[in-house]
């Protein structure tokens, strides 16, 4: 089994999009009108081929207050990957990222928190070492 997709939850698909495509470089996949909903997906272009992040509209109720509760309570909806997070960071905030948590080495892991500026805080990780049989990034198999 593998994921295919995972869906974003965002105010205004368009602003999303501009944001996605622009600032983090994500090349859009999908753009199609069913009736009166859009199916929006992007793929990085570093990313593993045809894994899909599906920009879902704020359309239901309980999601709209999911993703306030999220972001009052300074949760990220979504994580991301780098094999430089230092590297990516600098790079987001010269394209106008805000981040809400500088780059932080926690051991294992180097985390950072940005905001989408669609209604979600995103955490971007560097993996330091083997975690769990986790590799990081391009290192897969590697012992």
């Amino acid at each position: 089994m593998q994921i295919r997709s995972t869906s974003l939850l965002v105010a205004d698909q368009e602003k999303a999009l501009q944001f996605y495509a622009s600032k983090l470089g994500f090349t859009k996949s999908q753009d199609v009108m069913r009736g009166a909903f859009r199916w929006l997906s992007l793929t990085s272009p570093e990313g593993v081929h045809g894994v899909e992040l599906i920009l879902e509209p704020l359309k239901f109720p309980p999601a709209r207050a999911y993703q306030e509760a999220l972001y009052q309570a300074g949760l990220p909806a979504a994580t991301f990957a780098s094999v430089n997070i230092d590297l990516e960071v600098e790079r987001l905030k010269r394209s106008g990222v805000e981040f809400q948590a500088e780059p932080l080495d926690m051991g294992l892991v180097t985390t950072a928190v940005f905001d989408d500026t669609c209604g979600n805080l995103i955490r971007l990780v560097q993996i330091n070492g083997r975690m769990s049989g986790c590799y990081p990034l391009g290192m897969e198999g590697a012992d």
